[in-house]
């Protein structure tokens, strides 16, 4: 069944406002604006009315700091950023229908009105605020511009507004050993008087629409997750207003030499920006019979602001406001064992895509096909060399290339005729199934698993003219070899329409050497509209492969400034705390069982060899720990997602618990940084020598432990963990 009504559905697209401070990096473009991208192609195909609303966010500190780094002033940063935002978008090929500005007059309108209409309602209130003041630097320091230890995960390096590690949202002022980014002295703490969202006002209708819109818009589990937690927490009075003077001024008296926080006005862009952009901006915002539904696109650190911050803001005003309805929120994309930095010249960002002289639809497909949906990914040259080299190029390129070159050579450019046996038919039924699963995939926003389906219906396109060898067929049996590569045509055909929304480009390409000039439309079976007699286009070769001389350039050019370290093997392992929702017996095994686990943003399945050690009823419940980044294994036919921890010894064995930790929690060791998202192996594990002892796990001496407790295990000393 389809999730749109395509007579009456509008579909409203935005992606979140990505900062103007600064070049955007390839974990930014697959974060929004890309992932965006693909999901407004599919539905424009799909014949839906679709609007896909992008632009810079271009107020707060962040403008501020850069505008005094470059010598200009904060407008002229914006003016010098925006383009460049632009140009890179544009080159990827996001087919934004708005990409505006948040520094317009039109914005500052909207958002002024929206606070007075929630000022006058009742849920904006006023309360003295301890801020961090910077004396060295004579100013208030932004959230973003300071940084101390996090008082929630112990995180050296969190923000003032948000940890970078947990995930939480802080106050500046709660933060252990701050100091001012910009000089690193210790800040002073100042009081000022500020103006709040009344959250907890709000909240009893916040908390309805959410109970009920994350079923019915699907939210991914990391959204459900850190949404809930606001309410599991309770909700608090969110402060609106800075000290600072670039920014939206406050219309209130009293406060008018401040601005609002950016981001009570970055969300407001969206309407904004389709506001200065369309006169139909209305038809779009305000949602009264229900036939707009909103797509946001962000990055998982985006979340709280688009499913409490933004939502409370227009159910507060009450005035019909179209409201979230799916929200696709993406984990990070890290690169190469570490993160982006321009300033270290490490990671890829897009103006270094541009200059590389890769096509954007080779960055595009490695992008979606590594995109972070359920867990953080990696980019690494490697693995981006592998992709191009063995999947573009040797799955799509090749099927594409050898049925229009055959063509070409053996029938002198002109479509073959058909006549179909049984083989075909098997055939045909095939890839409308793949048809159906790339449609389903693509409704529910799966992006991943879309591009998974497009590739495997390009790889039964190998397969079938593998299996009717028309080379030799041509020689014996010329109506079989015709059959053949009218099939293969009429499928270049349907991966034309169903590869557009993630290789617009090579879309157009494969369009072009068919001769198509058709209206390009969304297909959904496999329809056979190429008949005999019909002349194709020049062939010409899709992808070119990426040689090791190159990928190596490629790595040493943005591989950063940093001196290499010796990791500590400790470092590869990413453990967390789970809970055990099931045990079921292996149906194929005597001694195993089959647990289902939940880790807090998603919930997994893992096989475990604990049968003739305890009972599955003694095990429900326990939060334990895993190793959430061992690459998946099938354990007598079925798959097996991470693997739990327990201490053995004398033919004891006892679970490793964390009775006290929230789901999800790493489980660390002092002194030893350990935030991979790369997976290891069962061998590279191994490596790892864990021991009790006084009822701990021990790791070159030193106690496992999360945030709030240190990991046990009741059983003798120098029990081996594994």
């Amino acid at each position: 069944m389809s999730r749109f009504n395509k007579n009456n559905d509008k579909i409203l697209i935005t992606s979140a406002l990505p900062y103007v401070n600064n070049v955007p990096h390839l974990g930014n473009i697959i974060g929004c604006v890309l992932s965006a991208d693909v999901f407004a192609r599919f539905c424009r195909l799909k014949g839906l009315n679709t609007l896909y609303v992008c632009g810079t966010d271009e107020h707060g500190t962040a403008t501020e700091t850069k505008a005094l780094e470059e010598g200009l002033t904060p407008k002229e940063i914006c003016d010098k950023y925006y383009k460049i935002h632009k140009q890179i978008y544009e080159w990827f090929g996001c087919s934004f229908d708005c990409f505006g500005r948040t520094s317009t007059e039109t914005h500052k309108e909207i958002t002024q009105e929206l606070f007075k209409s929630l000022d006058e309602k009742g849920y904006i209130t006023q309360n003295i605020v301890e801020q961090l003041y910077c004396k060295s630097c004579d100013k208030f320091l932004a959230d973003r511009f300071v940084e101390g230890e996090c008082p929630h995960c112990e995180y050296e390096k969190a923000r003032g507004d948000q940890c970078d590690d947990c995930g939480k949202l802080l106050n500046a002022v709660d933060l252990v050993k701050p100091k001012c980014k910009a000089c690193g002295a210790t800040p002073e703490i100042v009081e000022s008087e500020h103006l709040f969202l009344d959250l907890p006002k709000i909240g009893p209708k916040l908390e309805a629409w959410v109970n009920k819109q994350n079923v019915d818009g699907y939210w991914p589990q990391n959204a459900r997750t850190i949404t809930k937690a606001w309410f599991t927490e309770g909700l608090k009075n969110r402060c609106i207003s800075r000290d600072l003077k670039w920014g939206v001024p406050i219309p209130k008296e009293g406060f008018t030499n401040k601005v609002f926080y950016v981001w009570f006005d970055a969300p407001i862009g969206y309407i904004s920006i389709t506001k200065h952009a369309r006169e139909d901006w209305k038809d779009w915002w305000f949602n009264q019979e229900g036939k707009v539904k909103l797509y946001q696109f962000m990055a998982k650190d985006n979340i709280p602001f688009h499913t409490i911050i933004f939502p409370s803001t227009l159910l507060g005003v009450d005035e019909g406001h179209t409201l979230l309805h799916h929200i696709n929120s993406t984990e990070y994309l890290n690169y190469e064992n570490g993160k982006f930095s321009k300033s270290n010249n490490q990671g890829v960002f897009g103006d270094n895509a541009i200059d590389s002289g890769i096509p954007p639809d080779v960055w595009r497909y490695y992008l979606l096909a590594n995109r972070p949906e359920n867990s953080d990914t990696e980019f690494s040259w490697k693995d981006f060399q592998e992709k191009t080299n063995n999947e573009l190029i040797a799955n799509l390129g090749n099927f594409v290339n050898r049925a229009l070159s055959f063509t070409k050579r053996s029938f002198e450019g002109c479509v073959p005729g058909r006549k179909l046996n049984m083989l075909d038919e098997k055939f045909i039924s095939d890839v409308n199934n793949t048809l159906a699963k790339i449609n389903s995939s693509m409704e529910e926003v799966k992006i991943r698993e879309s591009v998974k389906q497009i590739m495997h219906l390009s790889k039964l396109g190998n397969q079938y003219f593998q299996e009717n060898e028309p080379w030799k067929a041509i020689k014996t049996d010329h109506e079989r070899a015709e059959t053949c590569l009218n099939m293969c045509l009429n499928l270049v055909n349907i991966l034309s329409a169903v590869v557009h929304p993630i290789l617009p480009f090579s879309s157009d390409k494969m369009r072009a050497q068919l001769g198509v000039q058709s209206e390009l439309k969304w297909i959904e079976k496999f329809e056979l509209t190429l008949n005999k007699g019909r002349m194709i286009g020049l062939p010409e070769v899709l992808f070119n492969k990426l040689e090791d001389d190159e990928i190596k350039e490629y790595r040493e050019k943005y591989s950063g400034k940093q001196e290499k370290v010796e990791e500590d093997v400790f470092s590869k392992v990413d453990l967390r705390v789970a809970e055990i929702l099931g045990v079921d017996d292996h149906p194929n095994a005597d001694k195993l069982y089959v647990l289902q686990i939940d880790l807090g943003s998603e919930k997994r399945q893992l096989v475990a060899g604990l049968k003739p050690y305890m009972t599955k009823e003694s095990m429900v419940g326990k939060k334990i720990v895993v190793v959430a980044n061992l690459k998946p294994a099938k354990l007598k036919g079925i798959e097996s997602n991470g693997m739990l921890l327990a201490a053995d010894k004398n033919d004891k064995v006892i679970l490793l618990e964390a009775k006290s930790s929230a789901l999800g929690e790493r489980v660390t060791v002092e002194g030893i940084e350990s935030y991979t998202s790369k997976q290891i192996d069962f061998k590279e594990f191994m490596k790892i020598e864990l021991i009790t002892k006084d009822s701990k796990v021990l790791y070159n001496d030193k106690p496992l432990r999360t945030e709030k407790e240190e990991i046990c295990a009741s059983i003798e000393d120098g029990a081996k963990v594994r």
